[in-house]
Formats: C-alpha cells, sequence, structure tokens
C-alpha cells in the first residue's frame, strides 16, 4: 500500500495591510498557503479609503510603462504584465465590483465608493481564512534557518515567507510612516533618496494668496533655467500657499526631484491654452474696444475670474488698474497676453507627506527580482507595493502597481 505524502502547508506573514498587502495575502492564500496580515493601524486598508477622492481609481487602461518613475522604471514591467489591468479587472469583478470606465482610461467601482472595494476585499480575506493582527507594529525581522521570526510590540510570529507590504512616507496618519525602509536596511536592502510625490507646491510669489480659491483649465509646465522638462493639462487651483490641481501633482514629482538635487525648478501656467498669442491678443484688443471708458480691470470681468484680475495686470506691470479700456496701449496688451500664457512663478517648496498621495524613492529594485518580487539578499523576503522605488502617475497607476507587485509576491511567496 503506497503512502500519500502531504506536503507542508506553508506559512506567509504580510507586512502592512494596505492594497498591495490585502492583494498580496489573497494571491498566497490561493495557493494554500497559511497567511496572516500584521497592520499597525486598528484596521486594514485605511489609505485605500482615500484614493479617488473617495471613488477608488482602481486601475487605468491606457497602461503604459511612460506613467511609471524611479530609478528604473522598466523594473515595473515584469509584475505589469504578469498581472496587468485586464486580470486586475478580472479579479475585481469576480469579488463583486462591477468596473466602470471614466474619461482618460481611469476605471473606478461603478458603486464610485472606495469602501466598495475594501468591503469585497475583506470579504475575501475572511472567506480564505486570512488572518488579520491589527494594533500589531513590527518592530523586527529576523531570518531563521528555515523561514523567519518576525517580532512586533506584542511577542513575536515564524513564517516561512515574509512580504514587506508598508508602503512609503505619504499619508501616514493613514498608516504609511515609512517603517518598511528600517526594516528593509537591517536586512541589508540599498535604499534610493525618498521624497513626496502627487502633492501641492509651494510659490515664492506673495501674490498667490489674493487668488485663493481660483481655479480655472489651463496647461502647466514645470522646469529649470530655460529647459521645460514637463507639461501637463488640466483644472489648476491657486492656495493661499501656492498652487494645486491634478496636473499640479503629475508634475510635483519633477519639481521636488529638482529641488532635492539643489536646483531651483519653475512651473509656468497658461490660463487660455485654447488660444495661441495672436489669438489671444485679437480677442483681448476686440474685448477693450468694446469695452470704451469701463476700467481695465473691470473689462476683464467675465473673460477670468474676478480675484485673478488684479493680480494679472500687476504682475504685467500696469501700475494704474483702473484706467480707462481706450487708453490702453497694445504694448500693454502684449504684457498682459505674456502673463496669461507665460505665468512662471518659482517653486519654493512642497507641502508635507500628510498631503502627498505616494513616495517617489524607496528600496532599490537592484536588490529585488522583477519577475517574483522576492529579494535577492534575502531568500523568502517579499517587496510590494508604494515601498519600492516605483512610483506612478494619477489615474490608478499606482494602485495599479500595489495590485501587480502585492499579487505576485503573495503567489511566489506561497510556493515551494
Amino acid at each position: 500500500m503506497r503512502r500519500l505524502m502531504m506536503r507542508d502547508v506553508k506559512s506567509v506573514i504580510v507586512v502592512g495591510g494596505g492594497a498591495s498587502g490585502m492583494i498580496a495575502a489573497i494571491s498566497a492564500a490561493r495557493q494554500g498557503a497559511k497567511v496572516v496580515i500584521l497592520e499597525r493601524l486598528n484596521r486594514i486598508g485605511k489609505k485605500l479609503l482615500a484614493t479617488g477622492n473617495g471613488r477608488c481609481n482602481l486601475t487605468n487602461t491606457n497602461m503604459d510603462i511612460s506613467f511609471f518613475h524611479g530609478t528604473d522604471p522598466k523594473f515595473a514591467l515584469g509584475a505589469l504584465h504578469s498581472f496587468d489591468y485586464k486580470q486586475t479587472i478580472d479579479f475585481f469583478d469576480f469579488l463583486g465590483i462591477t468596473p466602470k470606465v471614466e474619461g482618460e482610461g481611469k476605471v473606478y467601482p461603478y458603486s464610485l465608493q472606495s469602501s466598495s472595494v475594501l468591503d469585497v476585499l475583506r470579504y475575501e480575506i475572511a472567506a480564505l481564512n486570512i488572518m488579520e493582527k491589527c494594533d500589531t507594529e513590527v518592530l523586527d525581522i529576523v531570518p531563521t534557518r528555515p523561514g523567519f521570526i518576525v517580532k512586533t510590540k506584542s511577542g513575536q510570529l515564524k513564517g516561512d515567507s515574509v512580504i514587506i507590504a508598508t508602503g512609503g512616507k505619504a499619508s501616514p496618519q493613514l498608516g504609511s510612516n515609512g517603517s518598511g525602509y528600517v526594516l528593509a536596511e537591517k536586512l541589508g536592502h540599498r535604499l534610493t533618496e525618498i521624497y513626496p510625490s502627487l502633492v501641492q507646491l509651494k510659490l515664492y510669489e506673495k501674490y498667490v494668496k489674493q487668488m485663493k480659491g481660483v481655479k480655472f483649465e489651463g496647461k502647466v509646465s514645470v522646469g529649470v533655467k530655460d529647459k521645460a522638462l514637463r507639461v501637463e493639462c488640466g483644472e489648476i487651483l491657486f492656495t493661499d500657499y501656492g498652487i494645486s490641481g491634478p496636473p499640479i501633482l503629475q508634475v510635483s514629482r519633477t519639481a521636488i526631484e529638482q529641488i532635492s538635487k539643489g536646483k531651483s525648478p519653475w512651473v509656468e501656467v497658461d490660463v487660455f491654452p485654447q488660444y495661441s498669442k495672436k489669438e489671444l491678443q485679437e480677442l483681448i484688443s476686440t474685448r477693450l474696444a468694446y469695452s470704451g471708458t469701463k476700467p481695465l480691470d473691470f473689462s476683464f470681468v467675465g473673460l477670468i475670474n474676478k480675484n485673478m484680475i488684479p493680480v494679472v495686470l500687476q504682475c504685467a506691470n500696469i501700475k494704474d488698474i483702473k484706467v480707462l479700456a481706450y487708453e490702453v496701449t497694445e504694448q500693454q496688451i502684449q504684457k498682459i497676453v505674456e502673463v496669461l500664457k507665460n505665468w512662471r512663478m518659482s517653486v519654493k517648496d512642497f507641502n508635507s507627506w500628510d498631503q502627498a498621495q505616494t513616495t517617489a524613492g524607496g528600496v532599490d529594485v537592484r536588490d529585488v527580482s522583477p519577475k517574483t518580487m522576492e529579494s535577492k539578499i534575502v531568500k523568502g523576503l517579499y517587496f510590494s507595493g508604494e515601498l519600492l522605488d516605483i512610483d506612478g502617475d494619477c489615474g490608478g497607476f499606482n494602485l495599479q502597481w500595489a495590485w501587480s507587485s502585492g499579487f505576485i509576491a503573495g503567489e511566489n511567496a506561497a510556493k515551494e
């Protein structure tokens, strides 16, 4: 009579209960592993609830490596191809999330609620008997032969594999406090420079306070000296400290990267991207001709936000903004057009980690396998998500990286 050999159930410890950690846990459990999630906060998935302004931009159908950044962005291709946006949509569709594709390929749950995504993930976690240990801060990860000992404030756990999915430093109030970097360094991994990304920018110009709350559809460029480094379009918002809005978040990484190199970046705003300079000059000249004896500042009411008018005229070096419209010279109109089309402001700083949506930099990908997410230094140790030196643009790219890297890490961590 033949003896049936039963394979030992592999145990996987996932450090971090964010998007990447949750999908890693599910992926590992589906491979038959016994999985536990260790989360520092009192519940898993808090940061996920804030994504997409509470709507959860799951992924993007226009997935391309050009939307990802880092020392070696192509590292992300392994995971993004192994678990792509179509598989992500299918994964969540199976869990109950009907996809809704909106502009620029952004994919949301049809309910337009981030809570829906967290609910189905937690339901699947419970169905797979994955243990959640919240209010559990990991202090150290010690490789043993075989497996690992994971030390926490409340005790220690033994596991065959460990996945570090703690996130970066962005939005620490939602769980990411940078603790994963300390764990990675202790285990011999290199880190690249870490700084906030997808965050608002602070400007030197004090007049921005006068335009607090002003928003418009425009174009923004960021650069240094005479070279533009990145251009984005969308809704731009002035604040009391500087400038915000989706296109500003997109270019913020470039601006902050230049600051970290000791350079002085600028942002240049085009308030009327739909018009050429010649067309805008003709429009304003005609408008002032019709205004006749109206004051110059009042002549722009209905064309641009009223709080912006005096600042634009000030930046165009027009001292008397009450001058009558018919008295304005062509040279002055040219200066106004120059401001509206090429309004350059100096970047002073950027908002804190609390305001940042993601982290640029992190665990050096040279120390990690792009196919499995396993460490090249410590066998059985895996990384996923924002902790790695990969970050994406707005539009679902960072979540796709979390899903892809987490799924691949979980799948491989559960294998023999």
